[in-house]
Parts: C-alpha cells; structure tokens; sequence
C-alpha cells in the first residue's frame, strides 16, 4: 500500500530544488548588475579603511591591517547578502509580487519553499564570499597593495559564507514573519546589522573591547563566523572553535524551526 503523500509530492530533494532553481533563474536574469556588486564593493572598503585608516593602525597580532579586514570582509558578504534576501526579497515575493501563492500551487509545501529560501540564500552567501576573495587576491598580486592572503586556507571562505549566510537567512525570515510594512526593515538594518558589523571582530579584535561588553560581542552570530574563519586563516586553530561550530549549528536550527512556524502560518493564510 502505497503513501498518498508520496503520491502527490515529489522527492523532497527536487522540491527543495525547484524552489532554488526558480530564484536562480530570477537572479541570473540581470546577471551583470546583480554579480558585478560583489566583486567591486570590497575594493571601496579596502581602499577607504584598510589603505586609509590602516595607515594609522598598528599591526594586530603582527598582521598588517589591511589583511585583518580582509578576512573580516569575506564573512560579512555572506550575512550581507543573505539578510537582504531573506527579508526585503523574501517579502517582496509575499506581499507585492505574490510570488508564494503560485509556487504553493505547485506539488511543494509551504516548509519547501521555506527551507528553499534559506538554501537560496545560502547558495548567494557562498557566491559572494567567492567573489570577495577572487577580488582581494587580485588585489594582493599589486606591489605596494600590503594585502596578502593566505592561500589555500582562504579557500574555506567561501564555505564559511554559505554557513554563515544559512544563519542569517534564518534569522531574516524569523524577522520577516514579524514584519507588516517594508520600511520596518530599517529598524533591524540601522539597530541589529550594522553593529553587528562593527562589533563582531571585522573591524577591530572582540578582545580590545570593555570586559562588561564582551558577552555580548559573543552572544552576536556574526562573531562565530569570523572568528572560524580567521582561525582557519592564520592556522591558529583550536578546541574552542567547537563552541563556534556549536553555537552557529543550534542558532541556525532554532532560528529556522521559529521561521518555518511562523511564515507558513502566514502563507496558508
């Protein structure tokens, strides 16, 4: 006796793929103006902060700057991108395009098209992070640039993005399941993002910062993220770093499973 479920919805790997597939094909439809960002936003950054700035900044644990905020650069393209996705293209779909209520016409679930979008966002997260290392390492081949990166162990980056862009992309639907108006955005973008950028060791080491605000700065997902990332980087890795991996793996489930609750009351509805 067969399963009527299994008799209407196909495998749940080409569920999950035909959700992917359909933003890829929206995506590389303006192919130019939609890759060509990522490739050229971390020179405007590297050259205002790491040329600028790090010419007044000391070496942090002997290594110059500039090649500190690079590494920081390759994870938050990722979170960048993903929260993006998931929350002003995510809602944009639901609200303005209806995007949703013809892909739920189709043999998918409503927990498809969720766990779709989260590897959607993914998928962008390990492409930007690819595309922030092909530009630092062409940076880097420029005498006189002061950028060196550490190859092959950069070319876990873009691996991290897709991690880390899976973490934010489920805590943008989480937001975006909250959100009535598309101007609320701003709130998590101006109050939640941006210092997030500042204060997760981009910029600057976590250690140089007050002891009281420390946990905090380690309560933050961006933090983990980094922090892996520059570990792999400087070959300085450690059993601590199983708290990273810990910490990224169960904020990225529960974040999903409270995003998938709340969304796909949403869409039925």
């Amino acid at each position: 006796m067969t399963d009527n479920k299994s008799q209407r919805y196909p495998a749940l790997y080409k569920r999950l793929f035909s959700v992917w597939y359909r933003h890829m094909r929206v995506y590389s439809q303006n192919i130019f103006s939609n890759a060509f960002p990522p490739f050229f936003e971390p020179l405007i950054f590297l050259a205002g902060i790491g040329l600028g700035l790090g010419n007044y900044i000391e070496p942090i644990n002997g290594q110059p700057y500039i090649e500190f905020l690079a590494i920081g650069l390759l994870v938050t393209s990722s979170m960048w991108t993903a929260f993006f996705e998931c929350t002003f293209g995510t809602f944009i779909r639901l609200e303005f395009h209806k995007v949703y209520d013809g892909m739920l016409a189709a043999p998918i679930t409503a927990n498809d098209l969720i766990i779709g979008e989260i590897l959607w966002a993914g998928s962008k997260g390990f492409f930007f992070a690819f595309a922030v290392l092909a530009t630092l390492s062409i940076v880097s081949l420029f005498p006189g640039a002061g950028l060196s990166i550490p190859l092959p162990n950069a070319l876990a980056a873009p691996f991290i993005g897709f991690i880390n862009a899976l973490m934010f992309a489920s805590l943008a639907l989480l937001i975006t399941s909250f959100v009535k108006t598309i101007t609320h955005f701003n709130f998590f973008m101006t109050g939640l993002i941006s210092p997030m950028f500042f204060f997760s060791g981009v910029v600057f080491p976590v250690d140089n910062l007050p002891k009281a605000i420390q946990p905090i700065a380690e309560m933050v997902p961006l933090t983990h993220s980094v922090r892996i990332l520059r570990c792999i980087c400087d070959e300085t890795l450690s059993v601590n770093l199983l708290w990273d991996a810990g910490y990224i793996v169960v904020f990225t489930l529960v974040m999903s499973l409270l995003a998938i609750g709340r969304l796909k009351k949403r869409l039925i509805k």
